[in-house]
C-alpha cells in the first residue's frame, strides 16, 4: 500500500525505504490487532525521525491531532527543522521558544515542559528516545485513549514490555550497512582501563571509579588516536565530567583543537558547538562527552570514535556510543568508522552484540534482560578476528562478511546467512522447522502456559545461537512432530539447567 502525503507537503517528494514502508505496516497491522502502544526498534541513522513525520503527515491527513516528544532542546530543535524541511506545520512546546502555537494539530514537545503544563489533545503520541521512560509520558499514556508509538535504537531498558504491547523490528544494523545507509565499523583494540577490583553499583561499576582508573590511561589515548586516527572527525567517551576535562586539556596540550561537550557548558555553548563541528571544514576535530553525545547527535562525518568509558551491563550504552560515528557521508567520502576500544567493551559484549546487530531483539523482554546480565572479562581479552575476512571482533558471526560459527554439535561453519541447523544427528531442518518444533515442545512441557512464549524463544536459541526473529507468533505455530536431535537437546538442556547452582 502506498503511503499517502499531504499535496504541499515536502514528503511528497521523499521516497521512503523499504523498511520504512513495512514498519509502517507492521504499526498499522498491530492496532488492527489491538496494540495501542507500540515500540519500533531501529538503528540509528536508519531514519526514525522521517519515519515519525510520515505517520504524523497521515494523522493529520486524516483530521487527526498528533505531538512528538522529545527530552532535551538539541532533539526538539532537531526535529522542528526536519519537519520546516518536510513542508509540516507544527507549534513547539518547549520554554523560550518562538515557535509556539497552541492551535497547530501538530505539537513538538518537550518532556520537560509537558511536565509542568497539561497535555494537548492528540490523537497519536509519538515518543523519542522512549527507552529513557520519563514519568511525564510512561504516566500519561497509560491513561490517555490516543495511539502510541515509541521509538528507539536500543529499547532495553526495564519494564518497556509493560508500557508496549508490540516490538516492532524496522530494520537491523547488517541491513542498513549491507545497504550503505550506515558504514563498516573497524574496531582496534588500545591500552586498556584496568578496572580489576574496581567499584560496582547493582553489578555496574560506578562513575567515579570509571572515572578515576581512566584518568591513568590519558595520555594512551591521546598518542593512540594521533597514530590511528589523526585527522578524523571524533567523538571520545569518558567515565565523568573530570574525566572528560582532563582528556580535553591533554587533546589541547598535544595540538589536537577539541572541546567538551557536557552539562557544565551553557544551552548556548552547546548549540555554537555544533553549529560549528557539523561544518566539514570544522578545525574541531575532537568532542569529548560523557552521555550527552550519545544520543540524537546527528553529525554523519564522525570518522571514530573512541571509549574510554567502561561498562560490564549496559549494552544499550555501549551501542549508543558506537553508534555515533556509523552514518554514511558520501559526500565526504567516509568508507568506514574507526573504533578505538579502551574500555574492553568491544570485547565484553560481542557476542550480544554481534546478535543485535544482525537480528534486532525478538522481544522487549529481551532487549531488558540484555541489560541485565553481568558481563566478565574473558580470560584472553586480545579480541579474536574472523577466520574469512579477519575483521575484530569476531566472536561467532562478523559484522564485516557474515561468516558464522556455531557451537559445538551445531553445524560448525557456514559462510552469509545460516540456512540450515543441526543438533548432533539428524539434522532437524530449517529456521521455521526448528522454530515449530520448539514451540510444540514448550506447549507439551510442564510449565506455566504464560512463559511458553519465551521458553520457547530462549531454546530455539539454545539451538541456533540467535532468537527466533522473523518468524511465526508462538501462537499461530502449529505443533508438530519433534525429531530425536531436538528432544535430545532440550533433555540435555534440562540436564544442565538442574547442575546450575
Amino acid at each position: 500500500m502506498e503511503l499517502e502525503y499531504a499535496p504541499n507537503s515536502g514528503l511528497s517528494r521523499i521516497t521512503p525505504r523499504p523498511f520504512q514502508v513495512s514498519a509502517r505496516e507492521a504499526l498499522r497491522n498491530g492496532f488492527v490487532e489491538g496494540h495501542r502502544c507500540q515500540m519500533v526498534m531501529s538503528p540509528t541513522g536508519s531514519g526514525k525521525t522521517i519515519l515519525a513525520m510520515f505517520l504524523i503527515n497521515e494523522a493529520l491527513m486524516r483530521g487527526k491531532r498528533a505531538i512528538f516528544v522529545a527530552d532535551r532542546r538539541t532533539l526538539i530543535n532537531q526535529t522542528s527543522h526536519v519537519a520546516d524541511t518536510l513542508g509540516l506545520s507544527h507549534g513547539v512546546l518547549m520554554a523560550d521558544s518562538q515557535r509556539y502555537d497552541q492551535d497547530n494539530a501538530f505539537q513538538i514537545a518537550s518532556a520537560q515542559t509537558l511536565a509542568m503544563r497539561q497535555w494537548p489533545k492528540a490523537d497519536l503520541i509519538i515518543v523519542d528516545e522512549a527507552h529513557a521512560q520519563l514519568s511525564v509520558w510512561t504516566e500519561h499514556i497509560q491513561k490517555c485513549k490516543a495511539a502510541v508509538i515509541g521509538l528507539s535504537a536500543t529499547p532495553f531498558s526495564k519494564g518497556l514490555g509493560r508500557l508496549f504491547t508490540n516490538l516492532v523490528n524496522a530494520t537491523t544494523m547488517a541491513d542498513l550497512t549491507e545497504s550503505g545507509v550506515l558504514v563498516p565499523m573497524r574496531v582496534l583494540s588500545c591500552t586498556k582501563v584496568d578496572m580489576k577490583g574496581a567499584t560496582t553499583a547493582g553489578g555496574e561499576w560506578t562513575d567515579t571509579a570509571a572515572g578515576a582508573r581512566g584518568m591513568k590511561i590519558i595520555g594512551n589515548v591521546v598518542q593512540e588516536w594521533i597514530r590511528y586516527a589523526d585527522n578524523r572527525k571524533t567523538i571520545v567517551f569518558g567515565a565523568t565530567i573530570d574525566h572528560c576535562e582532563s582528556m580535553c586539556r591533554a587533546f589541547i596540550e598535544a595540538g589536537v583543537m577539541a572541546a567538551l561537550f557536557t552539562s557544565r557548558i551553557t544551552d548556548a555553548e552547546r548549540a555554537a558547538l555544533l553549529k560549528d563541528y557539523q561544518r566539514y571544514d570544522s578545525v574541531r576535530r575532537v568532542l569529548i562527552s560523557v552521555e550527552a553525545l550519545a544520543k540524537g547527535f546527528d553529525v554523519p562525518d564522525v570518522g571514530c570514535v573512541c571509549d574510554v568509558r567502561p561498562l560490564q551491563k549496559s549494552l544499550s550504552t555501549a551501542i549508543q556510543m558506537w553508534d555515533r560515528g556509523l552514518r554514511a557521508s558520501p559526500s565526504t567520502g567516509k568508507t568506514d568508522m574507526l573504533l578505538l576500544d579502551f574500555s574492553g567493551n568491544i570485547v565484553r559484549f560481542s557476542e550480544d552484540f554481534e546478535a543485535v546487530y544482525h537480528d534486532g531483539l525478538a522481544s522487549l523482554d529481551m532487549g531488558e534482560k540484555l541489560d541485565k546480565e553481568v558481563r566478565k572479562d574473558p580470560e584472553d581479552t586480545e579480541p579474536k578476528d574472523c577466520p574469512k575476512c579477519h575483521f575484530k571482533p569476531f566472536l561467532k558471526r562478523c559484522m564485516s562478511c557474515g561468516f558464522e560459527v556455531l557451537r559445538d554439535n551445531l553445524l560448525l561453519y557456514q559462510e552469509g546467512r545460516m540456512v540450515d541447523f543441526k543438533v548432533g544427528r539428524p539434522p532437524v531442518g530449517d529456521k521455521a522447522s526448528v522454530w515449530a518444533q520448539c514451540v510444540t515442545l514448550m506447549r507439551q512441557s510442564r510449565g506455566r502456559l504464560d512463559t511458553a512464549p519465551n521458553r520457547a524463544a530462549h531454546f530455539y536459541k539454545s539451538i541456533t545461537g540467535v532468537y527466533p526473529l522473523n518468524l511465526p507468533d508462538f501462537h499461530s505455530v502449529a505443533d508438530v512432530v519433534v525429531t530425536r536431535g531436538v528432544q535430545n537437546k532440550h533433555k540435555a538442556n534440562q540436564i544442565a539447567y538442574r547442575r546450575t547452582p
